[in-house]
């Protein structure tokens, strides 16, 4: 390990189990000194335990690091700004926020339901703005003191979210509002020292295991583990780290050993008729342009 990450303070939401837990455990190991955030609830957000958070911080401090719990729901505002404190109060400092928290509940959007939209855009949206906010607050009133920190987010979002998904409409529409955070937050945040960026990961956790099955299993002759959550970890904490000065504003797939930036929308082919078009001149220059157009390849399931 080469520690790039020795002496920050870095949080992370969901981070007691799958790829959250592999971010807190990856971020440690490089030097930072982690706030362990999760409510410990079901894959799909019912109940709650403090036991996968503290797990996560017994297994960094028995290899060494240094890790506080903090088991609120970053969805609330109370618990938003509780996890910002949590890190101020035990570690003197905040450097790095990688909101990593959430859950599913697929249906065909002809089933699904209106508290089953609700809860997954509140914990996967709502949960990535509120952390933000009061970090940002924190970062802010640091750089108008004349300590203009060197600040980093980490947002989660999907290949469900930038492309879409069948059976996941609320999962997608959610990730792809983390999407547009992330961009005006990087905007907006840059002038206080804080870099924003995004993450799409395909990795093995409760939200893929059941739908992709033996895809996201691990090999059984022990070679390389494709799908382990570790192999998006170390993106994530570089990322995180002072290093990655200058990159903000930008998405990146993760999968196995690949990075991909991905280029988000972009104009692509264009007609102009320099006068109001009539319904079938209008539907006749799309069809034209369709066919000079790139399709986005479809998304079958959480990542």
């Amino acid at each position: 390990m080469t520690g790039i990450c020795s002496g920050r303070v870095a949080v992370v939401t969901g981070a007691g189990r799958g790829l959250g837990r592999a971010h807190a455990l990856a971020l440690a190991a490089e030097g930072a000194l982690v706030v362990v955030n999760d409510l410990g609830a079901g894959p799909d957000g019912q109940g709650a335990s403090a036991g996968p958070a503290q797990r996560v911080a017994d297994e960094i401090r028995a290899r060494g690091g240094e890790a506080v719990v903090h088991c609120g729901d970053i969805a609330t505002g109370e618990g938003a700004a509780s996890l910002v404190a949590v890190a101020l109060e035990t570690f003197g400092r905040l450097d790095a926020l990688v909101n990593n928290a959430g859950f599913v509940r697929d249906r065909m959007l002809v089933n699904l339901a209106e508290d089953d939209w609700d809860a997954v855009v509140r914990v996967h949206l709502k949960g990535h703005f509120l952390p933000l906010r009061h970090a940002a607050a924190h970062w802010r009133a640091e750089a108008k003191a004349g300590r203009v920190p060197h600040a980093r987010v980490v947002n989660t979002t999907s290949g469900a979210g930038l492309l879409g998904s069948v059976g996941q409409g609320n999962y997608a529409a959610a990730k792809a509002g983390i999407v547009g955070l992330t961009l005006v937050a990087a905007a907006e945040l840059a002038r206080y020292g804080v870099q924003v960026n995004a993450v799409a990961p395909a990795a093995r956790t409760r939200m893929t295991r059941d739908v992709f099955g033996e895809a996201m299993a691990a090999p059984p002759d022990g070679t390389f583990d494709a799908m382990a959550p570790a192999n998006v970890s170390p993106l994530v904490v570089w990322l995180a780290s002072a290093r990655s000065t200058g990159v903000t504003g930008q998405v990146f797939e993760a999968e196995a050993g690949r990075v991909t930036v991905m280029e988000g929308w972009h104009p692509g082919p264009t007609a102009d008729k320099a006068d109001r078009w009539s319904p079938s001149e209008v539907g006749e220059a799309v069809r034209k342009l369709l066919t000079g157009a790139r399709r986005a390849r479809p998304v079958y399931g959480a990542g």
